[in-house]
């Protein structure tokens, strides 16, 4: 079961926008020729560039890109996005959020689900006791762990078959062997 790391932000997207999905976000300048610093929540990070067009939340409203060039550079991404060819128009999407269509993203293989795809599930636990529900997930060096809100916040590991039992999209519910009280 495992998991493709392509993840909501902070910023998650309201339930008029669930077809976006948030995969990044221009941090910085780079250079005088309108490329900018990408910041990528996609695993890895220079899949980012796979997708086109981005679209661009520019002051509350998405906007459609196409992105011209793009490549990863030291530890991070940069991109050229057609209309904005200098460094200061390309400063104006400085902090922007670039999501993408869910109809962009490949299908998940078998047993295999998007971040995203696991975000609002309830959790449940053996005993049939509710945990609450899916806020986030965090990626950590051994496991990724589930962010589940409910009458406090847990955090569950998410590990297939061992704590994680079963994952029913259809149903939005989650099944895990974790107690109330851990």
């Amino acid at each position: 079961m495992p998991l493709s790391k392509v993840a909501v932000s902070g910023s998650a997207m309201t339930e008029a926008q669930h077809d976006l999905i948030t995969v990044g976000r221009i941090t910085g300048l780079y250079g005088v020729q309108g490329w900018v610093k990408i910041f990528s929540y996609t695993q890895p990070r220079d899949n980012i560039l796979n997708y086109n067009p981005w679209l661009l939340c520019i002051r509350g409203q998405w906007r459609a890109v196409k992105l011209h060039q793009g490549k990863a550079h030291g530890k991070g991404i940069i991109a050229r996005i057609e209309g904005y060819d200098d460094r200061d128009t390309a400063a104006t999407l400085t902090g922007v959020d670039i999501a993408i269509e869910r109809s962009q993203l490949p299908p998940a293989g078998e047993g295999e689900y998007y971040w995203i795809d696991l975000i609002g599930l309830e959790v449940i636990n053996q005993e049939g006791r509710s945990l609450g529900k899916v806020a986030d997930l965090l990626e950590t060096g051994a496991n990724d762990v589930l962010v589940v809100k409910g009458d406090q916040e847990r955090l569950i590991p998410y590990v297939k078959d061992v704590i994680v039992q079963t994952v029913d999209l259809k149903q939005k519910i989650m099944r895990v062997d974790w107690q109330e009280d851990e």
